[in-house]
């Protein structure tokens, strides 16, 4: 599907650094973070960053890993900062977390709960290409293209850093009327007191035909 070449595309356009991390059921929240090792000529210990500190992580399979795992990682893109032994440490700005699910086997994993998808922006469905796109993939295999040169298949840097920087200060500037923010309080209200959310709830009736 092409995930990893999706998120490294797009570090490449905004000039982005960009790491990619497996998760995995033996992953440790320091594997993420980062930790501190001891330096023998020095004698004392360093932090050594961890992959988190970067600017577009692709976190591959993130529902392989376990819960307290996953915390770390989410912990991260709420605050921004990471704390080892008592020493909080910000993360590079910006700060994107893009991750994967694998929807196939289920056994082994360990789903997100609903109250920490909202760490998450977006959720994108990425449908098997259709042939034409499948032949077109192969052709520019055949052709030459290697996921690993984006600069060769024609991926240039078109922002940088300082242009997300100020995108995102520009949107925090767009106005919002007392009446839409009322709206919006009132949308949010009225599904938490809708019969249908309520616990326990039975599913509705079908319409009589």
């Amino acid at each position: 599907m092409a995930k990893t070449l999706l998120v490294r595309a797009v570090s490449a356009a905004l000039s982005l650094d960009s790491k990619r991390m497996q998760f995995t059921p033996d992953l440790m929240p320091s594997d993420i973070t980062g930790s501190l090792v001891y330096d023998a000529e020095g004698g004392d210990f360093s932090f050594r960053k961890g992959p988190l500190f970067t600017n577009l992580l692709l976190a591959d399979e993130v529902n392989r890993t376990p819960p307290k795992t996953q915390a770390a990682l989410l912990e991260a893109m709420e605050e921004r900062q990471v704390s080892v032994d008592g020493v909080s440490r910000a993360l590079p700005d910006p700060f994107l977390v893009a991750a994967t699910q694998n929807p196939l086997e289920y056994e082994g994993t360990y789903p997100l709960p609903e109250a920490q998808l909202d760490r998450f922006l977006l959720k994108v469905h990425l449908e098997m290409p259709a042939r034409d796109e499948e032949i077109e993939v192969l052709r520019r295999h055949a052709a030459g293209f290697r996921p690993s040169d984006l600069a060769a298949a024609g991926v240039r840097p078109v922002a940088g850093v300082e242009d997300v920087l100020a995108a995102r200060e520009a949107v925090a500037q767009v106005a919002t009327s007392p009446e839409v923010s009322a709206y919006i309080v009132d949308i949010a209200r009225a599904t938490r007191d809708a019969p249908s959310f309520q616990l326990g709830a039975s599913p509705a009736e079908p319409p009589p035909c």
